[in-house]
């Protein structure tokens, strides 16, 4: 067997980074919690007409990404969020009457608008509450958004929730 020292320091010094980059994000606590309280009795989570457990949990797990991705851009340093999920209504429908090749099909029309319900809490560094509420979001208007990855299924929901976590998380400037 040939060995190639000049490859191997080349490989050696790709893997490195992302190594320490691993180490890195393993010690990083997260400063976002995103919780889904009963995802089996949301309203509509479900990647088929009769949806299965694992699909809902690849949608979630996506919302959760999401979220976390850019609620960690936005918080203020110090800051934690913690976001309960009591509800989530998807954008579009799956309509079985249009026969069994469309029951993997979700038709998105205005009348099917995305909804959440959720209850959210930042702290400081220190625990102190610095904002909560609770939301219920509706957008009837939510199939005029410009959204920028026409093939993402979820595009209408993330970028409704992108608007929120920027209007809530978003430091006052003094």
């Amino acid at each position: 067997m040939k060995t190639f020292p000049c490859l191997t320091l080349v490989l050696l010094g790709l893997a490195a980074p992302l190594a320490l980059s691993a180490v890195e994000t393993a010690k990083a606590p997260a400063r976002t919690e995103v919780i889904f309280e009963k995802p089996e009795t949301f309203t509509d989570v479900k990647d088929g007409d009769f949806g299965t457990d694992k699909g809902r949990d690849g949608i979630l797990d996506e919302i959760r990404s999401f979220i976390v991705d850019r609620a960690e851009k936005a918080l203020p340093a110090g800051q934690k969020l913690v976001v309960t999920f009591a509800d989530i209504d998807l954008a579009g429908d799956y309509e079985p009457w249009r026969g069994p090749q469309f029951s993997d099909v979700r038709i998105v029309k205005s009348i099917y608008a995305p909804r959440f319900k959720f209850s959210f809490k930042v702290t400081d560094a220190a625990g102190k509450t610095v904002k909560e509420g609770t939301e219920d979001i509706r957008d009837l208007a939510f199939d005029m958004r410009l959204t920028l990855d026409r093939q993402d299924p979820l595009r209408f929901e993330k970028d409704i929730l992108k608007d929120w976590i920027s209007s809530t998380l978003r430091a006052k400037k003094g």
